[in-house]
């Protein structure tokens, strides 16, 4: 899918290979989209990758005086576990908590989503509502720009081919401000928003009493880009949200845009649900329960590290065509080395190069979960994670979950008891889930465990022996004192 995959450990680095390549080269941070954009042919030309994923401190999140900095390294997991953005950009960490499953979140960048520049693309949609801004880097030097100037279309941004992102900008709310995001898609989890919006008002007191001073409100997957809905902004000024002032602003909200149709809806129902959207987070800003949905103690799976990035390597190492091509990993404990496979997703490698089949290929685009495994102690999908990412790394696989006397994993033993196996297939990335849940969160509620396996699909039934599996592990770990 490439010919030359460089690991890079500084900056300087890898704004060189960027300006030495250019438009032939692609950074890797997540790469949650990139891989499947090179799998499907999208992106004709791209030869080179950057992975920076072992640059130290870019995955660093910096309270700066009423602003929070982001470095490109940042993921979306990231964001749901830092208490500033939670409590001072809230709209921002709800969106982040709405992008795909805990495998993707734990790969998926910030940074990557707002580049992707998908108007579908979750958290572009509140940072824009909050006044972000973007800093790129390139060996000429640094700009820094708001949202608008940054997107010019489905897709396209004014970044340049030798320019690095290297920091997200996020003002943070003040104590008489109040914001919500909200988005509507097809299921639950791992859905691509029909409509996405971030409200957000300025009070001069009480928020059900007292009038509004300022009002931004961003729609997003109803345009080629974001958009603002000036007129409902601007009738919102000098108001208290009554029902009546509610009810006239989502009519006024519907009406500005003209929304898109596609397969996930209709413009006539993205309309309807503009003003849906709309009239339900002015309700719960008024009645101040925009938290109501957050969850307290959300299912990261990201281990023990909280995903803190870990860079072994202590010098760029090229891999490809032009070098040695070789791979040295650890997996479930042993060491590797593979040479001829840096063309390679991770689930391919350990497939086919490592001899490990038990991670399975379901739909190789990171829906479906039976690719997991842990990658440096983060639960990942191993089909859109690049195999020369495992170059000095751990990895461990469902394989790897079994003690060294043989005795199963009790989310193992757990599954087998309650008959949560149906034809197999999906098995192994229930378990994975199931076993980094059980560390973070040796006594699970029903909601962390249901949140830990959103990522998971199982097509044979429903998910109540899962489920059951699952609980009966906690128990059981309980009572052995595991």
């Amino acid at each position: 899918m490439w010919k030359n995959y460089y690991n890079v450990t500084t900056v300087s680095e890898a704004l060189e290979r960027l300006a030495q390549h250019r438009e032939h080269a692609r950074i890797v941070a997540g790469a949650t989209d990139l891989i499947l954009e090179l799998e499907r042919g999208q992106r004709p030309g791209v030869g080179t990758l950057i992975d920076i994923s072992r640059v130290p401190g870019l995955d660093r999140i910096q309270q700066q005086g009423d602003t929070v900095v982001l470095g490109p390294l940042v993921t979306h997991n990231h964001v749901v576990g830092s208490d500033p953005i939670v409590e001072r950009a809230l709209p921002f960490a709800q969106a982040a908590w709405s992008v795909g499953a805990p495998q993707i979140r734990n790969r998926g960048t910030v940074a990557g989503n707002l580049i992707t520049a998908s108007p579908a693309n979750d958290t572009i949609t509140p940072l824009w509502a909050l006044g972000a801004t973007i800093t790129l880097a390139s060996t000429r030097g640094e700009r820094t720009l708001d949202f608008p100037s940054f997107y010019t279309g489905v897709r396209r941004t004014v970044m340049e081919p030798d320019e690095l992102l290297t920091k997200i900008t996020v003002p943070t709310l003040k104590n008489s401000e109040g914001g919500v995001f909200l988005k509507l898609g097809l299921r639950r989890a791992q859905a691509i928003s029909v409509v996405n919006t971030a409200v957000i008002l300025g009070f001069d007191g009480d928020r059900i009493t007292d009038r509004i001073t300022h009002a931004v409100i961003t729609f997003g997957s109803v345009a080629p880009t974001i958009i603002r809905a000036p007129e409902v902004e601007h009738y919102l000024r000098d108001q208290t949200l009554s029902d009546d002032v509610i009810r006239e602003a989502a009519r006024l909200a519907a009406l500005t845009p003209a929304p898109i149709d596609d397969i996930r809806g209709p413009a006539s129902y993205r309309t309807e649900m503009c003003r849906v959207l709309v009239a339900r987070a002015l309700r719960m800003l008024r009645d101040g329960r925009e938290r109501d949905d957050w969850p307290a103690d959300p299912a990261m799976l990201w281990g023990k590290d909280q995903g803190i990035v870990r860079v072994p390597l202590t010098a760029p190492v090229q891999l490809g065509a032009d070098a040695g091509d070789t791979i040295t990993t650890t997996v479930n404990g042993k060491t590797y080395t593979r040479s001829g496979v840096s063309h390679k997703t991770l689930l391919r490698f350990l497939r086919e190069d490592i001899g490990l089949p038990g991670t399975k290929e379901g739909c190789a685009e990171g829906e479906c979960g039976a690719c997991t495994v842990f990658l440096d102690g983060m639960a990942v999908m191993a089909c859109l994670v690049p195999a020369p990412r495992a170059h000095g790394a751990e990895i461990m696989t469902v394989e790897g979950l079994a003690g060294d006397n043989g005795d199963l994993h009790p989310i193992q033993n757990a599954f087998v008891q309650t008959g949560a196996v149906q034809c197999g297939y999906c098995t192994p990335g229930f378990l994975m889930s199931g076993a980094k849940l059980l560390e973070e969160y040796p006594h699970p509620t029903r909601q962390q465990i249901e949140q830990s396996i959103t990522g998971n699909l199982c097509r044979c039934t429903g998910y109540y022996k899962i489920i059951e599996a699952f609980e009966k592990a906690a128990a059981a770990m309980t009572e052995s004192g595991t």
